[in-house]
């Protein structure tokens, strides 16, 4: 009997602990599917409405990141650096040499890598942030760092010295842009758009060492270098400069990846005021440059001896994105050999409105980085008219086609000798050089023709009809069709 009742009691304990034990799992299951979907809730909720929810008293540690981690991509990187290193250095050998070549600054008569290596430290993604997703394309900004140990060796030959210059201590710092244009074959991806946002600003530090000699060498040669990397990265890299990579070895259109022009601005600089004068003896003799892009600069005539010039000089420049882009305007004092910079103020587009004039007192400050100038007097003032004119669709394709053709020909004045580079600011100091007439296409379509004036030797005579399309510079006086003026502008505003 006690043997019976003992099996009784140990089944129903046996079966009471196990209908316990389920009853629990399954709370605990049902709570988890609570929490999970609770996370979810909370995971789907912006900065707003957590305000909404809370207040301003949400606990501190809640945060909500810009960017996604991505460490394992770091450590993918880290074993594969030593081969993308050395393919990268290929690749940058072939591709900024050109550039060096084309953006040499005046009195540097080669610039080119004698040693080039990206050192053994890779760089560093802080992380990733999807921008858009579209049909057939993927935006993404990419927070880039780099304080690598690089070895980079410039060879600069100028008239006075030949000196071999050391980058060192390289740092770079940037948000970069990578557009993906997909397709249904493999490897899926036709073509990668690469640029660097312009904010933040890309920040490049480094120091330049003489191997073998001194800085002092070749007089001003560290501010030729700074500018002419400065250069490079805003109109090569900077957003919305871009480089356009085809991928796959199929051909691909990319003509939609690449940068067209957006509009039309022209800038009419009226006069200075109050200039800081740069002379010992006598006063400044002060003359202007203004670009959207260092490549296409154009300038006004230089006016003697004067500390409030009247300039009156019209140019037209070309508008890539008028969301992004700015006016640069720089006021020089003409000197023997190196000009001096009186001041420089930048405008930006957005501000603009389309198709109507606007007159803008400007201040000149002695840089666009206040934080590096120890000297903040005051440089004077600048007015100048501007009037913003967008694009339709045949000017657009028009000015693209002009603005590849000024820079072949540009190209050819600085081989004949005629410019230091192809950055050089065009104006009233080369003849007419590089000069755009307006003329027009059908039913009120504004097309620019260029007039490639004489500049030297072998050249053709000033004012040459080279052809009809939108270009993003003129000079000149204007004609229509070549014959009738429809837009007069100054005897020297030459443009770029």
């Amino acid at each position: 009997m006690g043997l019976i009742s003992g099996l009784v009691m140990g089944i129903l304990t046996g079966i009471a602990l196990m209908a316990g034990w389920m009853h629990m799992m399954r709370r605990r299951s049902t709570k988890r599917v609570a929490k999970a979907v609770d996370i979810k809730l909370l995971g789907s909720l912006n900065r707003d409405d957590l305000k909404k929810i809370c207040g301003d008293s949400y606990p501190e540690w809640i945060s909500f990141p810009v960017y996604e981690q991505v460490k394992w991509m770091n450590k993918q990187l880290s074993k594969l650096w030593p081969f993308v290193a050395d393919a990268a250095t290929m690749v940058i050998k072939e591709t900024v040499e050109p550039m060096l070549e084309d953006y040499r600054p005046p009195g540097i008569s080669s610039l080119k890598f004698s040693k080039l290596s990206l050192g053994t430290v890779p760089p560093k993604i802080e992380g990733i942030r999807v921008q858009s997703l579209k049909k057939g394309q993927i935006t993404m900004d990419i927070d880039f760092r780099w304080g690598g140990d690089p070895s980079i060796i410039l060879a600069v030959e100028a008239l006075v010295a030949s000196l071999p210059i050391q980058l060192k201590d390289l740092q770079v710092f940037t948000i970069v842009r990578v557009i993906f244009q997909l397709t249904d074959e493999i490897p899926c991806i036709s073509a990668v758009v690469v640029a660097l946002l312009s904010e933040p600003k890309p920040r490049i530090d480094y120091t330049l060492k003489a191997v073998g000699g001194s800085l002092t060498a070749i007089p001003g040669l560290s501010d030729m270098i700074d500018d002419t990397v400065n250069t490079i990265v805003t109109d090569m890299l900077q957003w919305p400069h871009r480089i356009v990579v085809p991928i796959g070895g199929v051909p691909v259109d990319t003509s939609d990846l690449e940068l067209k022009p957006q509009g039309r601005l022209t800038v009419t600089i009226v006069k200075a005021t109050g200039l800081k004068n740069m002379e010992m003896i006598g006063k400044s003799d002060p003359y202007a440059v203004v670009y959207i892009r260092p490549t296409f600069k154009v300038k006004t005539k230089v006016i003697d001896n004067n500390l409030n010039p009247v300039w009156n000089e019209k140019f037209v420049l070309i508008a890539e994105d008028k969301e992004t882009q700015s006016l640069i305007l720089e006021v020089f004092d003409k000197d023997i050999g190196q000009d001096k910079r009186l001041g420089i103020v930048k405008l930006p587009l957005i501000d603009l409105e389309p198709e109507t004039t606007k007159e803008i007192e400007l201040r000149l400050m002695p840089s666009l980085d206040m934080l590096k100038i120890k000297d903040k007097k005051d440089r004077g003032n600048v007015t100048i008219q501007v009037t913003y004119h967008p694009f339709n669709k045949e000017e657009q394709m028009a000015a693209l086609e002009e603005e590849k053709r000024i820079m072949e020909e540009r190209r050819k004045l600085k081989e004949a000798g005629m410019i230091g580079s192809t950055m050089d600011a065009l104006g009233s100091g080369v003849g007419a050089g590089a000069g755009l007439v307006v003329g027009g296409i059908g039913a009120g379509a504004s097309l620019v023709g260029s007039g490639f004036g004489a500049v030297g030797s072998g050249l053709s005579k000033a004012g040459k009809f080279m052809g009809k399309s939108v270009t993003g510079n003129f000079g000149g006086s204007s004609k229509r069709n070549g014959s009738t003026p429809t837009t007069p502008t100054p005897e020297n505003g030459k443009a770029s």
